[in-house]
């Protein structure tokens, strides 16, 4: 199955583990990948109206992918899936930044457009109710079946989902 890796959100602003940015770093150079990249426009996604914060207005991904998508809110823009799908992916791994809200608004996405969505667990942090992504995982497992979480690097090794 012809996977590519996405990644959301590693940027700045959202103060990603150092753990997790030398772990991506390593794993983007061993297959296709391409990031998002959060910006905000208060016009069209009201983080500041509504949640009172915003994402930084220029942030750049702390990952070098093969190529970056901007967002504003928290799906992923419909290019990244029409280039995915295009580039004949079938399963798209998703690290990154909040486990239960930006990376499983991308796995909605994924699997809405008939391709698989998998969640690197050792690569991805939550939002501030849990850092550990453990919600997340659940939530992953939940929608998309037991197979769309790799636990360790070990397991993507091993072929496992």
């Amino acid at each position: 199955m012809r996977q590519a890796l996405l990644v959301i959100d590693v940027q700045p602003c959202f103060h990603p583990p150092e753990w997790q940015v030398e772990g991506i770093a390593r794993l983007v150079r061993t297959m296709h990948s391409v990031a998002t990249v959060e910006r905000h426009d208060e016009s069209v996604t009201p983080f500041e109206r509504q949640l009172g914060w915003k994402p930084a207005p220029a942030d750049d991904p702390m990952v070098q992918t093969h190529k970056v998508f901007v967002k504003h809110g928290y799906l992923p823009p419909p290019e990244l899936i029409g280039y995915l799908k295009s580039m004949k992916f079938e399963r798209v791994l998703v690290c990154g930044i909040q486990a239960e809200t930006c990376c499983l608004a991308a796995g909605f996405m994924l699997f809405d457009a008939g391709l698989y969505p998998t969640m690197l667990k050792w690569l991805t942090v939550g939002s501030s109710l849990d850092r550990s992504a453990n919600l997340g995982a659940k939530l992953w497992k939940h929608h998309f079946g037991a197979a769309s979480v790799l636990n360790s690097a070990d397991e993507l090794q091993s072929g496992a989902a």
